[in-house]
């Protein structure tokens, strides 16, 4: 299978064709990281904070991405999913105590990591278009990665999964740790790079570079659904 060069790294460089990427789509599931309001409002939470510290120029290119690129995308995965009766599970940054003393250092740190989102609170939510529906699974998490300190590992294995498609921010962040947690506990990650963004572009391309074929298969949001697609219509075909 062809893969976009411009995710592969010095060790793939010379690599011109891969094995193709097979799942199994009712072993699969969607992972949503950290799509929150604190994070993508641009009349809330940080984006407030940077318009008042004078940095929101450099902000904008980012939440553009977000806007016209990565939520359009994500809602594209979690419809497709929803449609296909596949499993939806979303991953968030959420405290469960007010004053936050439930989160693990590197949250209560100062600098970027110094964050506080009570679960209940309105900046913890998922934005409106990725609104976890009733029944689809949501893992509060007080570190970057959703497999750390959590027992999503635990029930995607009760579900049967061993593919988890992964998307949101940030690219270098909190999915990344993600992936890597994923693909060191034994689970076959696919990073969807449309739906996903990073403080800019650099930083994006950069981590989805490292980690591809490593940890994950870094593809488009179209070529993932076609490929869970392919493997829906052939167990159709196969019951037909």
């Amino acid at each position: 299978m062809k893969r976009d060069r411009k995710f592969l790294s010095f060790y793939y460089d010379t690599t011109e064709d891969f094995p193709e990427i097979k799942v199994n789509p009712k072993k699969t599931a969607l992972l949503i990281v950290d799509m929150q309001n604190e994070f993508i409002l641009r009349d809330f939470g940080e984006a407030l904070a940077f318009q008042a510290m004078g940095e929101w120029d450099r902000w904008i290119p980012f939440h553009d991405r977000l806007d016209h690129i990565v939520i359009p995308n994500n809602k594209k995965l979690l419809d497709f999913f929803r449609e296909n009766d596949l499993a939806v599970t979303f991953g968030r940054i959420a405290c469960l105590r007010e004053d936050g003393e439930d989160r693990s250092p590197v949250q209560k740190s100062e600098g970027w990591n110094n964050m506080l989102l009570h679960a209940d609170s309105f900046a913890a939510q998922m934005v409106e278009p990725l609104t976890p529906r009733k029944g689809e699974i949501v893992v509060n998490k007080t570190t970057d990665s959703v497999t750390t300190g959590t027992n999503y590992l635990q029930l995607l294995r009760y579900m049967g999964i061993d593919t988890v498609v992964v998307t949101g921010i940030v690219t270098d962040q909190c999915v990344a740790s993600t992936v890597r947690g994923l693909a060191d506990d034994g689970f076959k990650v696919l990073c969807v790079e449309d739906a996903c963004a990073a403080g800019d572009m650099e930083l994006h391309n950069s981590e989805l570079k490292i980690m591809n074929i490593i940890y994950c298969d870094v593809l488009s949001t179209d070529e993932t659904i076609k490929i869970i697609k392919d493997s829906l219509d052939m167990d159709h075909d196969k019951i037909a």
